[in-house]
C-alpha cells in the first residue's frame, strides 16, 4: 500500500491542477484553490523534501489574491463606466444564474445581468449596453489574471522544486 499512495496522490495532485486552471475560466469552479490543493498535495506526497512552508505560504497568499480578484474584476469593468449599483449587482446576480446554463451563460450571464440592472436604475439602453460590456470585459480581464497567477504559482512551484 504504501507504494500505491505516492502513485495515487500525484494522480489526484495532476487532477486538481488540471481541473484548477480550467476553473480559471470557469467562475463555477475554484480554480486557484484546486491548483494550489494539488501543488500542497504533491509537496505532501513528496513528504516536504523538495517545497516547504515558505514555498506554500507564498502559493497561499497568491491564491487569496485570485480570490480577490474573482471578486472584483467584472464590479471594476462596470465601474470603469459608471455602472450603476443595480449594475453591478446584475452581474452577480448574472454569473450566478449562468452557472446554471453552461458555457453560454456563464460567458453571457455577466453582461445580461449587468444590462438588465442598468436598465432598471431608469437608464438608456445604448448605456445599458456599454455598461453590460464593460462589465463581461472586466471580467475577462479577470479570468485571464487568474489563470496568469495560477500559471506564476506553477512557476514558483517548478523554480523551488529545483533548487
Amino acid at each position: 500500500m504504501e507504494t500505491v499512495w505516492p502513485v495515487l496522490g500525484i494522480i489526484a495532485a495532476i487532477l486538481l491542477i488540471v481541473v484548477g486552471l480550467i476553473g480559471t475560466l470557469l467562475p463555477i469552479v475554484p480554480g486557484a484553490p484546486l491548483v494550489f490543493f494539488g501543488l500542497w498535495l504533491i509537496a505532501l506526497v513528496d513528504h516536504y523534501q523538495h517545497i516547504g512552508w515558505p514555498t506554500l505560504t507564498l502559493l497561499g497568499a497568491i491564491v487569496v489574491v485570485t480570490v480577490i480578484v474573482d471578486f472584483v474584476a467584472s464590479a471594476v469593468g462596470a465601474k470603469k463606466v459608471g455602472a450603476s449599483r443595480q449594475a453591478v449587482t446584475g452581474a452577480l446576480l448574472g454569473s450566478i444564474i449562468g452557472m446554471f446554463f453552461g458555457i453560454p451563460g456563464l460567458l453571457l450571464g455577466p453582461f445580461i445581468g449587468a444590462v438588465v440592472g442598468e436598465l432598471m436604475a431608469q437608464r438608456q439602453v445604448e448605456r445599458a449596453t456599454t455598461v453590460g460590456i464593460a462589465t463581461w470585459l472586466g471580467l475577462l480581464a479577470g479570468s485571464i489574471a487568474k489563470l496568469a497567477l495560477c500559471l506564476a504559482m506553477l512557476l514558483i512551484f517548478a523554480f523551488a522544486w529545483w533548487l
